[in-house]
């Protein structure tokens, strides 16, 4: 993932960042009970990753076991953090490809630049953390100030500054408040803030047991270019979600719902932390997790083949979709942050051409111009109802390493861009070619091509699983929601 051009918009948030602060109120510690949370769909944009001094610390009490709800919203998943005494419910996009929590703060003071689309969302709830008395600012001693500003981001206000953070953190004594950071994504977005510690509340093994976690770490971000709506980080750095809860040596699991669910708040999928996400099922296909010396946090799969259909050759992709050069670049990233599935040329081109061969519909080109998409066709159907409605396209078969494979759900691949009309529905493939693919990753497999797909992250054997599943009635089975 490439680094692209800021914006004078985006030059002009970086002003914003200088002056950004809080005033947050000492809280009283609560010892931890039990813990739960809850997710929904997330931003389709690839974060720039930043390095962990500390992927492996956990809190003084580890959580057995945590389950949370997932709702699918327009573009990601989302899971609901009960912040703060009283509580606060913020709800922030889950994201396997980045670290931070961070959620917006200040119900008037936050500011997003260039985010008028989100300007009337119901989701735009901001954490204030003078209403909350276990508020605190983080300190300038902890691991957590020296890994928000470890990074090489130059738009970062230490670095800006000219101060060394690391030289100020020798003595380990500092009693300054950590100084604002500004963390930024792919396609130029960033957010601006201070590290915040506070209570977090959860669930546990059931909806009905709830845990503390006191001293919970995230960001309290006031400023943002491009970014309306709060993230948890789900890699393997220190700030992320599952480092500060204590799975980084079990693991976690989600099931993302189906894109017919988007805005449904009845409806929801499992997110599942702990070692019941490790428990035997001989229907989950497991390949190897590969580690990636230049994104270390993230998790990467070998990809070796697709099949098209039900054919008996599986067409190989290129040796960078199976693992890493010399410098750390390759591999098939996994990032719920990203909607579609990217594959680096000249192989994506291929595979159009092989859809192409084998789909006899006619093409619906004006409906390629317009949205973007490279291949979209026009399906009969005949009651003009997507209900029971079955069209012939081909399925697609991902071949991962150790002979693990996964045939996508037909959802998965096309998708409807309008209700049917005349007996006739327009239905477009999404994937999307890897741009800049010679350096970071190779490929991407985006939430959308993981719909009604347990996707499970064995951190402790370190692999991941795949298997088919009804994501809502997975949900039901698990009292995460009424049937």
């Amino acid at each position: 993932m490439a680094l692209v051009p800021y914006s004078a918009n985006f030059l002009f948030f970086l002003l914003v960042t200088a002056s950004f602060t809080f005033t947050q109120t000492l809280a009283q510690q609560r010892n931890p009970n039990s813990l739960v949370l809850g997710l929904t769909h997330s931003k389709g944009i690839l974060p720039i990753p930043k390095a962990s001094m500390d992927s492996t610390k956990r809190p003084l009490e580890t959580l057995d076991t945590m389950m949370e709800p997932l709702r699918e919203v327009r573009d990601g998943y989302l899971i609901s953090l009960n912040i703060g005494t009283p509580s606060q419910v913020i709800q922030v996009y889950m994201d396997t490809g980045s670290d931070l929590i961070w959620v917006p703060c200040g119900n008037l003071s936050f500011d997003c630049i260039d985010c008028d689309d989100y300007k009337r969302n119901k989701l735009m709830a901001a954490f204030s953390p003078s209403y909350s008395s276990s508020s605190v600012r983080d300190s300038c001693a902890t691991s957590f100030c020296l890994d928000i500003h470890s990074s090489d981001n130059p738009f970062d206000p230490c670095t800006m500054a000219g101060c060394s953070l690391s030289a100020l953190l020798k003595t380990s004594t500092c009693s300054r408040p950590c100084p604002s950071f500004a963390y930024t994504y792919g396609e130029g977005r960033v957010v601006s803030g201070i590290l915040t510690r506070d209570t977090l509340r959860v669930h546990g093994g059931s909806p009905s047991v709830t845990r503390e976690i006191p001293r919970f770490c995230f960001g309290c971000v006031g400023s943002t270019y491009r970014e309306p709506i709060g993230i948890a980080g789900f890699g393997k750095g220190s700030l992320s979600l599952p480092s500060q809860l204590g799975f980084l040596q079990k693991g976690f699991s989600h099931c993302f719902l189906a894109f017919k669910y988007a805005n449904n708040p009845n409806v929801s999928g499992p997110l599942v932390m702990g070692d019941v996400t490790m428990s035997s099922n001989e229907n989950r296909q497991f390949t190897p997790m590969l580690k990636c010396s230049m994104y270390p946090n993230y998790y990467y799969i070998g990809l070796e083949a697709i099949t098209v259909g039900n054919v008996n050759n599986a067409t190989e992709v290129p040796l960078s979709l199976r693992g890493f050069d010399s410098q750390g670049n390759g591999g098939l990233m996994i990032d719920s942050g990203t909607t579609y599935t990217h594959l680096p040329e000249p192989f994506y081109s291929q595979l159009l051409s092989i859809l192409q061969a084998t789909i006899t519909y006619p093409r619906a080109t004006e409906i390629e111009t317009r949205t973007g998409f490279d291949l979209c066709y026009n399906i009969p159907c005949p009651k003009n109802t997507l209900a029971n409605h079955v069209d012939i396209l081909p399925s697609i078969t991902f071949h991962f390493l150790n002979n693990a494979s996964l045939v996508l759900p037909e959802g998965n691949i096309f998708y409807a861009m309008s209700a049917p009309s005349n007996s006739t529905v327009v239905k477009c493939f999404l994937f999307q070619s890897m741009e800049d693919g010679d350096y970071g990753p190779a490929g991407v497999f985006g939430s959308f091509q993981q719909q009604n797909v347990e996707v499970v992250y064995d951190l402790r054997n370190e692999r991941i699983g795949f298997q088919p599943m009804d994501c809502a009635s997975a949900a039901i089975a698990q009292g995460l929601q009424k049937s």
